[in-house]
């Protein structure tokens, strides 16, 4: 399963963004969406996840300006970002989890889009 991030660009501060998650592949089910940003390394932090049965998880940061959202026909996922800072300057990973049509587990990232708040 491949993921294709776009959405990013430079906005200013108060601005909003909607990120887009694409996926294709053979996708049987979806367990889990999600956005992470880069803490450093390898690792990443969770900024918002969505799970199968609908409910989310937000990073406390986010919480009341970012909602993701899923269009269930088109496996595609979005991350809205609502009255930007520049504090959320970042680059923006999306991941799925879920199973393929063989049946085996699949853990997908995309490959990051970048979103640059100016003050």
């Amino acid at each position: 399963v491949q993921l294709q991030a776009s959405g990013g660009g430079v906005v200013q501060a108060g601005g909003s963004l909607r990120l887009s998650c694409a996926a294709s592949g053979n996708i049987y089910s979806i367990t889990e969406m999600g956005w992470y940003r880069p803490v450093g390394g390898d690792e990443v932090d969770l900024v918002a996840l969505l799970k199968s049965e609908g409910t989310t998880k937000y990073a406390d940061s986010t919480k009341g300006r970012f909602t993701i959202s899923r269009d269930t026909a088109e496996n595609t996922f979005y991350l809205q970002i609502d009255n930007l800072s520049p504090r959320d300057t970042d680059v923006y990973y999306c991941n799925m989890r879920g199973r393929s049509g063989s049946g085996s587990p699949f853990n997908s990232w995309g490959q990051g889009t970048l979103v640059t708040v100016s003050s």
